[in-house]
């Protein structure tokens, strides 16, 4: 069954705010570059990574339901932050905004009566609660730790494991 018009207009505008999601990331990673801490730059590349493939999913359901992908211009993202606090503030701020538009995707495509589009944002709903959760546990680790050449250097390091 054809993807109904509405939902297929906003999951295309979804589609846009996940792809300035990895270009927010990439932004942050090269400023995190600049501050000389490959490892939290690794981990905001790994992150951009994951946003083009949240992009890519919805732009195969869209495909698979017989809609049509119409993609947008993409914002330029900010190049300075603060800090590296500040940037994965930033991050957690973004990440939750990410979460308030799926939320409101699910609550179109119940008002549409849109059910399969239902199921396939569940998976977004719950990649939100985890997306959220993993900038909030460095931010809290940031501000636990501080900002303190040895604290950046262990954390830094820890960032680096990160796995994409």
């Amino acid at each position: 069954m054809k993807i109904n018009e509405t939902v297929e207009k906003a999951l295309n505008e979804q589609i846009n705010r996940e792809l300035y999601s990895a270009y927010l990331y990439l932004a942050m990673a090269a400023y995190l570059d600049d501050l000389n801490l490959p490892g939290a730059a690794h981990w905001m590349r790994i992150q951009a990574q994951e946003e083009i493939g949240h992009a890519m999913k919805l732009y195969d359901y869209v495909v698979e339901r017989r809609g049509r992908v119409v993609l947008e211009g993409i914002a330029k993202p900010p190049a300075e932050w603060g800090s590296i606090t500040d940037v994965f503030e930033s991050a957690l701020k973004h990440e939750e905004e990410i979460t308030s538009h799926i939320n409101n995707l699910v609550d179109l495509a119940q008002e549409e009566g849109d059910h399969a589009t239902v199921s396939m944002l569940k998976w977004f709903v719950d990649e939100q609660v985890e997306e959220e959760d993993s900038v909030d546990t460095i931010l809290q680790k940031l501000k636990y730790l501080g900002e303190d050449g040895r604290s950046l250097i262990i954390l830094d390091r820890e960032l680096a494991q990160r796995q994409g």
